[in-house]
């Protein structure tokens, strides 16, 4: 049985796809399309996404801004590519609607969680930007957050690697994945899914934590939809 409604995580990076910076149309493009195929099946669906493409706050201390700043500044990032991604989800006929930890009422909702909800349950996407609005916590946190809010299944990790392993596999090629893994075996392992706050969040409330590859198209319809064992499964 599919999952009912789900907190998909994208990092910034993932949206440069080949680029250097910024948002490659190709790959905002696929995510949409991907976004759509679960939509069709009545999941409810709620998006939190990175601005490490554009700008990250802890860059700010080595470049001279005051760290705070600097946070700030990385969490309008994070609206510009949720705008861009609200834009592509509704050029494909997809209701939207962006919500923000930072008011700016000309782009944005204001977050409330009950209307974050009834939204979810009137079959329109929401996207959370801007963070949790307080410096200091990634977004990372903020999805961890965002889904034990509005009551997530789960939530998705979407990556450029197809789970979690035991080394880096883009760097050692006998890494070995893992296709489940405890909240308790990722803490004693050392492995970097998410920050600590972040997977504490989850840990604590028993939400589960698929890490996938979102860079092959179809990937998410099968774990969301089929329930397909792809990715690492965190429980």
């Amino acid at each position: 049985m599919a999952y009912k409604r789900i907190l998909l995580k994208l990092s910034g990076e993932a949206l440069m796809g080949n680029q250097n910076y910024g948002i490659d149309p190709q790959r905002i493009e696929q995510y949409a399309l991907d976004i759509k195929k679960i939509h069709e099946h009545d999941i409810e669906i709620a998006i939190v996404i990175g601005g490490g493409n554009i700008y990250r706050g802890v860059q700010a201390e080595s470049s001279g801004i005051d760290r705070v700043q600097g946070d700030y500044m990385g969490m309008l990032a994070t609206v510009i590519n949720a705008m861009a991604i609200q834009s592509t989800l509704e050029k494909h006929g997809m209701y939207t609607r962006l919500m923000s930890g930072i008011k700016m009422e000309a782009v944005c909702e204001p977050f409330i969680r009950r209307r974050a909800v009834r939204h979810l349950e009137k079959g329109r996407i929401v996207i959370f930007g801007a963070g949790i609005g307080n410096p200091y916590f990634t977004t990372d946190s903020t999805a961890s957050l965002r889904a034990i809010e509005i009551e997530a299944d789960v939530v998705l990790k979407g990556t450029r690697v197809d789970g979690v392993y035991t080394a880096d596999p883009e760097k050692d090629k006998t890494a070995k994945k893992f296709e489940k893994l405890s909240f308790n075996e990722v803490i004693s392992g050392g492995y970097h899914i998410m920050d600590m706050t972040a997977f504490t969040l989850c840990k604590e409330n028993n939400v589960p934590i698929i890490v996938f590859d979102m860079n092959e198209p179809g990937n998410l319809e099968k774990i969301v939809v089929d329930k397909a064992p792809l990715g690492t499964l965190i429980s």
